[in-house]
């Protein structure tokens, strides 16, 4: 079905996915492989993304990261970076995906495909490498402005090293892509000059050590920078999509790929169930369900509103069965006027025909 998706081609029912975190327990991975899985169950999603820790990138480059608060509700914060000064960005080297809570999160894949045995298209979320140098030093765009540019660099290059062997190494563990999430990539993040510069070679890269064939672009935030994400060598597209510009069928349009978007998260987290089938209805009319997975533009926070998830798909199915009736309807009507009209093109030619073979055996009476 996703590979459809991919192709453009009909498929019997319009792919869904959606996501969230998993917190304290994805620090586990036999527990949140576990969870994932039965987050896949429960929601019958048609495509997989590995909901790992958010902090994994940066641990085994030495942050710490302190986990306290979310029990009541908070989020993970970095407590401690080793990347502080612009000169810091030149200690950085490339670390081990054999050790660290690389090796963690790959264990978690691991059984997670041990699990899902080919069942459903597994993603492994990735970040972008200018996304993880930021979580581990938030000055990072002063010491560029204060001309340590080729300092930082450098610490991107040691990221961007660790991140391609990730990649190469997940992909070879048999995930069928990777989610790649980039988190400045917007206007109001910064630049475009900037992240021409020291995101986009580095995003590139990363994305070439990725053989899968479902890989996926996630552009996070509002006011996206569009016109360059859309040339990402990527086969899926996600976005926030109603939240941030482009619209659904423009940007089906410019990127040419299959896109994973139509849901707004928010409304699944407000239960706002009115907007949900509005959004699905305006999706599915603006694709006319090709290229195009139903999902939200990013995570979905927990706790989850299971309710709201199930409507979610509900909603889905009754709108999709009623479009395409209503498809078929107009299909039917096109044929049928198209019969019409065929019908009286002919009619006229035998008219014609009957006209010209009676000046022929007739010519006397003309």
């Amino acid at each position: 079905r996703i590979a459809a998706a991919i192709r453009g081609d009909a498929v019997d029912t319009v792919p869904y996915s959606l996501w969230s975190h998993l917190p304290l327990i994805d620090l586990d991975p036999v527990k949140n492989a576990e969870q994932t899985y039965g987050f896949y169950k429960t929601y019958d999603v048609d495509i997989l993304k590995t909901m790992n820790n958010g902090m994994y990138s940066v641990e085994d480059f030495g942050a710490v990261a302190d986990y306290s608060e979310i029990a009541g509700g908070g989020v993970a914060k970095i407590i401690s970076t080793p990347a502080h000064r612009p000169k810091d960005w030149l200690d950085l080297e490339p670390v081990s995906v054999n050790a660290g809570t690389l090796a963690r999160e790959q264990e978690y894949l691991r059984l997670l495909l041990d699990k899902t045995r080919g069942e459903v298209p597994v993603i492994f979320t990735v970040f972008s490498p200018l996304t993880t140098a930021y979580k581990l030093c938030p000055d990072l765009m002063r010491h560029v402005a204060e001309g340590f540019g080729e300092e930082v660099k450098a610490g991107l290059r040691a990221i961007t090293e660790s991140t391609c062997a990730l990649v190469q190494r997940v992909i070879e563990m048999g995930a069928d892509g990777i989610f790649f999430a980039t988190q400045l990539s917007s206007y109001a993040a910064g630049e475009e000059n900037f992240y021409r510069e020291y995101g986009m070679p580095y995003d590139l890269a990363v994305l070439s050590a990725s053989s899968g064939w479902c890989n996926v672009l996630h552009a996070h935030g509002k006011d996206i920078m569009f016109p360059l994400l859309r040339k990402y060598p990527v086969q899926i597209f996600n976005w926030h999509a109603w939240e941030s510009l482009p619209e659904i069928d423009e940007a089906q349009a410019l990127t040419g790929k299959c896109i994973m978007a139509g849901l707004e998260r928010m409304d699944i987290t407000g239960g706002r169930k009115n907007e949900i089938e509005y959004r699905i209805y305006e999706t599915l009319r603006q694709t006319g369900g090709r290229k195009i997975i139903l999902s939200p533009g990013c995570v979905i926070r927990y706790p989850l509103n299971e309710e709201i998830l199930a409507f979610v798909r509900k909603a889905k199915n009754e709108i999709e069965e009623k479009s395409l009736k209503l498809e078929k309807a107009l299909k039917e009507l096109g044929q049928a006027q198209d019969e019409l009209v065929r019908q009286e093109k002919m009619a006229t030619v035998g008219k014609l025909t009957q006209g010209l073979i009676d000046r022929i055996l007739n010519p006397l009476n003309y």
